[in-house]
C-alpha cells in the first residue's frame, strides 16, 4: 500500500478544495483519536497511583510522586527523538507504530497491578514506558502543521491539541468509573482509613491497650508511622517524657497526633493497628475494586486506532536527515519558543500529574477528605477546552497576546496559591479556592497553549520544515512538565508538608516566560509579530 503522496500543496487553492482538503481533514480526525488515546495511557499512573496503597503496594510518599514523574520524563526524552522522526518516516508509519506500541504499558500495567507483591522497579519500568503515549506528541503536531495551509494552522492545531488533552480527563474520569467493572482478572479489596473515625478509636481506647499494639510491631514499621508526625511535635514530646524510645514517645503524642500517624501509614498496615485497637472501629472501609481495568481497558481501542492509521493514512513528501533537522537549534527563537512552552503546555502537563497526589497529600489528612480522582479530571478538562476555543480566537487575534495574558494568569494563581496558605492548609475550609485557583491555571494554560502554536509557524514562516521541528522540539522540552511538578511537590510535601517554595519558583519562571514573549512577540514593533 502506498505511503507517500505524489505531491502536496495546501497554499494552492485549487488543490486544497479538490483534494488537499478531505486528505488533510481526514488525517486530523484519525490521529486526534489516537492522541486522546496517547494522552489518556500517558497519565494513567497519576490516577491509579493514588489507588495503589489501599490495595497493599507498600510504597513511600516519594516513591508515589516518582511513578507520577517517571512518565514525564520519558515522553520528555522520547519527544526529543520524535521531533526527528517525521522527515523520515512519514506520517502513516509513526502513527501506526506510536499506537500499536502503547499496549505494552497498558498490559503490562494491568498485570502489575494484580499482584501486591510487584516490585516498585517493575512499576518504575512500567511508568516509564505510559511516556510512549507522551512521546509521540512530536510528531503528530508537526503532522498535522504540515497538512493545513498558513490560514487553518492554528484552528487545526488547536484543535487537534485541544481534544487530544481531553485524554488527560478521560483517564481521569473514567477511572473511578471502570475499576467498578472486572474486564479481566479478579477483585481486589481495597482498604481506605477516614481520619476523623480514627480519632474517635482514640480517643476511647485505654492508653495501655494503644501500647500493646504498638509495641508488637517491628520497630521499622514504628519509625515509619513516626515519621507521619512533624517533626517538632515529635521533639517537643520526646524531651517532655524524657525518653527516645518509640513506643514511648508514640503513646504521649496527642490523639490528634496520633489518630494522624496511623491515618498516614498505608491503609493496609493502618487496618490491622486499628482493628486491634478497637475490632468494633468503623474508621477501616473495605471495598472490592478492579484496578487493573484502569489499564485493560485501553487496548481494543488502541488496537483499532493502529489498524485504522495503519489503513487510512498517508505521509507528505517531505524528507530531510537528523542533521539537516538540526539547523533550528542555531536559531534564538527555538529557545525562546521552548521558554514559552514550557510555561503553557509544561504547566498543563505538571498540574495534571501531580494535582491528584496534591489534593491527598496537601488535604487528604482534615476529617472528611476529599477524593482526588472526584476533582482530578476537571483541571485537564477545562485546559482542553479553553485550548480548542481559543484556538480559533488565536487565528482571528494572533497567538502572541494569548500567550501574555495566560503568563499573567499563571502568575496571579501561584501568588495566591501562596499568600493564602492554599498549598500550606490548616482546615478544610480552604480546599474550595485551592480547587478554583488550580482550575483556573488549568483554564489559562489551555489559552496559552492555543496560543503558541499559533505563534510558532508565524515565527518560522519561512522555512515550514523548521516550523514543524520547532513544534515537536517545543513540545518535548514541555513533556519534562509531570516530571519537574511530581518531584519537586512531591519533594516539598516530604520535606515540610506545604508546596509554597515550588510555587514561589512557578511565580519567577512565569515572569522571565512572559516578559521573552512580551518583548519578541507581543509588544508593538516586536522582532516577531505573531
Amino acid at each position: 500500500m502506498k505511503t507517500w503522496l505524489d505531491k502536496w500543496n495546501p497554499e494552492d487553492e485549487a488543490y486544497w478544495n479538490s483534494d488537499g482538503s478531505k486528505i488533510a481533514w481526514r488525517t486530523l480526525t484519525i490521529t486526534t483519536i489516537t492522541l486522546v488515546l496517547s494522552f489518556a495511557s500517558w497519565f494513567m499512573m497519576s490516577v491509579i497511583a493514588v489507588k495503589l496503597p489501599g490495595l497493599g503496594f507498600n510504597f513511600s510518599k516519594d516513591q508515589l510522586f516518582w511513578l507520577t514523574a517517571i512518565p514525564g520524563l520519558a515522553a520528555g526524552l522520547l519527544r526529543i527523538i520524535h521531533t526527528f522522526l517525521l522527515p523520515i518516516f512519514g506520517t502513516r508509519h509513526i502513527i501506526s507504530l506510536a499506537t500499536a506500541i502503547k499496549l505494552i504499558p497498558v498490559i503490562g500495567i494491568g498485570f502489575a497491578i494484580m499482584n501486591v507483591n510487584t516490585p516498585f522497579w517493575v512499576f518504575a519500568v512500567l511508568a516509564f514506558t505510559t511516556g510512549f503515549g507522551g512521546g509521540d506528541f512530536s510528531s503528530y503536531m508537526p503532522s498535522t502543521s504540515l497538512f493545513f495551509p498558513q490560514r487553518l494552522k492554528g484552528t487545526a492545531l488547536g484543535i487537534q491539541a485541544g481534544i487530544g488533552n481531553f485524554g488527560v480527563s478521560i483517564a481521569q474520569f473514567v477511572t473511578p468509573l471502570v475499576i467498578s467493572v472486572g474486564i479481566f482478572g479478579a477483585s481486589t479489596v481495597f482498604t481506605s482509613i477516614d481520619p476523623k473515625e480514627t480519632l474517635a478509636v482514640f480517643q476511647n481506647s485505654s492508653i495501655e491497650k494503644q501500647k500493646e499494639v504498638f509495641v508488637a510491631l517491628d520497630t521499622e514499621v514504628q519509625t515509619k508511622i513516626l515519621s507521619n508526625v512533624k517533626k517538632n511535635i515529635i521533639d517537643s514530646v520526646s524531651t517532655a517524657v524524657r525518653s527516645q524510645d518509640n513506643a514511648v514517645v508514640f503513646i504521649s503524642l496527642p490523639n490528634k497526633a496520633k489518630a494522624k500517624a496511623i491515618a498516614n501509614a498505608n491503609p493496609k498496615l493502618a487496618e490491622k493497628i486499628i482493628n486491634n485497637i478497637s475490632p468494633e472501629n468503623t474508621a477501616v472501609k473495605n471495598k472490592p475494586i478492579y484496578l487493573q481495568s484502569a489499564a485493560f481497558w485501553f487496548a481494543p481501542f488502541l488496537i483499532i486506532m493502529a489498524i485504522v492509521s495503519w489503513f487510512y493514512l498517508r505521509s507528505i513528501p517531505m524528507k530531510a536527515s537528523v542533521k539537516e533537522q538540526l539547523d533550528i537549534f542555531s536559531n534564538k527563537h527555538t529557545w525562546y519558543c521552548t521558554i514559552t512552552y514550557v510555561m503553557t503546555f509544561g504547566t498543563f502537563a505538571g498540574l495534571s500529574a501531580a494535582f491528584p497526589l496534591m489534593i491527598k497529600f496537601l488535604y487528604g489528612d482534615f476529617p472528611n477528605a476529599p477524593d482526588p480522582l472526584v476533582y482530578a479530571f476537571y483541571g485537564p478538562l477545562i485546559g482542553s477546552a479553553s485550548r480548542i476555543a481559543f484556538g480559533f480566537v488565536a487565528d482571528k487575534v494572533g497567538g502572541a497576546v494569548l500567550t501574555t495574558i495566560t503568563g499573567l494568569g499563571i502568575l496571579a494563581g501561584a501568588i495566591i496559591l501562596v499568600t493564602q496558605g492554599l498549598v500550606a492548609p490548616t482546615s478544610m475550609d480552604q480546599f474550595p479556592l485551592f480547587v478554583a485557583v488550580i482550575l483556573a491555571m488549568f483554564f489559562f494554560t489551555g489559552i496559552g497553549n492555543a496560543g503558541t502554536f499559533r505563534q510558532y509557524p508565524i515565527i518560522f514562516k519561512e522555512n515550514p520544515r523548521q516550523a514543524a521541528g520547532v513544534i515537536g522540539w517545543t513540545a518535548a522540552i514541555a513533556a519534562f512538565g509531570p516530571f519537574i511538578f511530581s518531584k519537586l511537590i512531591g519533594n516539598n510535601i516530604s520535606a515540610n508538608g506545604t508546596v509554597n517554595q515550588f510555587f514561589i519558583g512557578v511565580a519567577f519562571f512565569t515572569i522571565l516566560a512572559t516578559g521573552i514573549n512580551w518583548w519578541f512577540y507581543n509588544r508593538k514593533n516586536c522582532e516577531k509579530p505573531s
